[in-house]
């Protein structure tokens, strides 16, 4: 049976001005910790802390209202995770799931830092916005207003271009960090979500029309089309760049997707709606069932696969394991 304990409430913990962040550390841990997955549970309010060795809760920790997804400080040495309803950013060490407190940032939905570390991209999805703070003190630089229901984003590794997807507007929007200006806005299919930087180009779930499009970068304009299933929601590149996986959501499929081609090579049956995914050492897929209040861990050779109980909603999964790896860590380049 799983096991779970309340820690202590993360609203007890300081709510800190931004201009303090760069001097909040984590304490020193002696020893290498255990591998932990870090699960944030949208419908209720709360990140799961999972032993990924025995695969039991080890700890439920009270957000505000409604966590989705996360972003590792440049340093490494705070994990945010976005609590869009609450207008929070809570901070964690992220080797040890440690609660440091939380800062107030209005309606963080999906956020990331640019390649060059100079900005964090915040995507408001209730208000409409996209927000570019300064990466070091968090103040506000630009305020955009593109469409509506900003979803997920990614940059070209320049760092000079952002890339949106606007859910309800049904468009892709460029924005040029350089000039802080909206550089383009087109038409992509219906309920755009995820979005990547691939091979020079963007690759866009689209939701509405069950698979990914393939779009120039500098235009906008779809150069290439894959259906992959159901509610194309995200999309995340393997380590090593081997494979594509597209989590389709209300089909309950991840789909492996050749990385040139595009072509599908194999489909994995995954009941719950499978949202994000982080992959650990070992090549296990660990999964956010979005509609099974579950994990998956997934082995990709056999398609085999077991659940863990957690919190309703599970949206957005972090593995401390990702820590291991050099250079930049994202959501989605895993």
């Amino acid at each position: 049976m799983i096991t779970r304990r309340t820690a202590l409430s993360l609203l007890s913990l300081p709510l800190l001005p931004a201009q303090a962040l760069a001097e909040t550390s984590p304490p020193a841990q002696a020893g290498a910790p255990p591998p932990l997955a870090m699960v944030m549970n949208s419908g209720d309010a709360t990140v799961s802390v999972i032993d990924m060795t025995s695969k039991q809760v080890i700890n439920t920790l009270p957000m505000l209202r409604e966590p989705s997804h996360w972003a590792l400080t440049p340093d490494r040495k705070k994990l945010y995770v976005s609590d869009a309803s609450g207008n929070a950013l809570f901070i964690f060490d992220p080797l040890t799931a440690a609660p440091l407190g939380h800062i107030r940032i209005a309606d963080p939905y999906q956020l990331a830092y640019t390649p060059d570390q100079k900005y964090l991209v915040v995507n408001a999805l209730r208000l409409d916005y996209v927000d570019v703070y300064d990466s070091t003190t968090l103040h506000l630089v630009k305020r955009f207003k593109s469409g509506k229901f900003p979803s997920h984003l990614d940059f070209s590794p320049d760092s000079r271009f952002s890339f949106h997807s606007m859910q309800k507007s049904n468009t892709l929007v460029c924005l040029d960090l350089a000039s802080m200006t909206e550089r383009w806005s087109v038409p992509i299919g219906k309920t755009p979500a995820g979005v990547l930087w691939h091979n020079g180009k963007l690759l866009v779930c689209i939701m509405g029309e069950n698979g990914i499009v393939e779009a120039n970068p500098l235009t906008g304009q779809i150069t290439r089309r894959q259906a992959t299933g159901e509610g194309a929601h995200n999309i995340f590149l393997s380590p090593g760049g081997s494979t594509l996986y597209v989590s389709n959501r209300v089909g309950s499929t991840l789909s492996a997707l050749d990385p040139l081609s595009l072509e599908v090579k194999r489909d994995y049956r995954i009941p719950g709606g499978p949202d994000d995914i982080g992959i650990a050492p070992d090549g296990k897929i660990w999964i956010a069932l979005r509609f099974n209040e579950a994990v998956a861990v997934l082995d990709p050779l056999t398609g085999v696969f077991d659940t863990i109980p957690v919190g309703r909603s599970p949206h957005g999964i972090f593995l401390n394991t990702e820590m291991q790896k050099p250079g930049e860590l994202t959501a989605e380049r895993l």
